[in-house]
């Protein structure tokens, strides 16, 4: 359990703050994906969308959803939180790291803040030029390597 907080803790302080992310949703088979501007926070994932968007649907009808960065797969449920205006701690972080779509977008009516809670996340590294696969496991509080063998 400590090995798993550590490393979490090590993973999250290489994200830092905010990122550009690729969060992907799906629904009815059909599986969408697009860049969203993420911020993190306590080991979760931030982000605003319009209640008009595909998106969304596909998020009410479905909690299940991906984000990716790089050689970082993030598996989570993604709730709806209520209006990101209404968030002063998403307000405060959004607006330093995003200050341009906090302008544009935070303030509008139809906007819809949601939080992603990791269950999963898989990063691919490398050491010596071999490649190791790390696994992060939220559910079961576990993480490991493995090396990946190509055969």
């Amino acid at each position: 359990m400590l090995r798993f907080q550590e490393q979490v803790m090590l993973l999250f302080r290489d994200f830092g703050a905010s990122q550009k992310m690729v969060l992907s949703t799906s629904l009815n088979d059909k599986v969408t994906s697009r860049t969203m501007s993420v911020v993190i926070k306590d080991n979760e994932f931030y982000f605003q969308t319009d209640i008009m968007f595909r998106k969304y649907n596909q998020i009410q009808n479905n909690h299940n959803v991906s984000l990716c960065i790089d050689n970082v797969q993030i598996e989570g449920a993604c709730i709806e939180i209520g209006s990101p205006k209404d968030n002063s701690a998403f307000c405060e972080l959004f607006k330093r790291e995003f200050p341009g779509s906090f302008e544009r977008y935070t303030q509008l009516k139809n906007e819809r803040l949601f939080e992603v809670k990791p269950r999963y996340i898989q990063k691919w590294m490398y050491e010596n030029g071999e490649a190791f696969v790390e696994k992060y496991d939220f559910e079961k509080k576990s993480y490991n390597t493995e090396q990946y063998i190509r055969e």
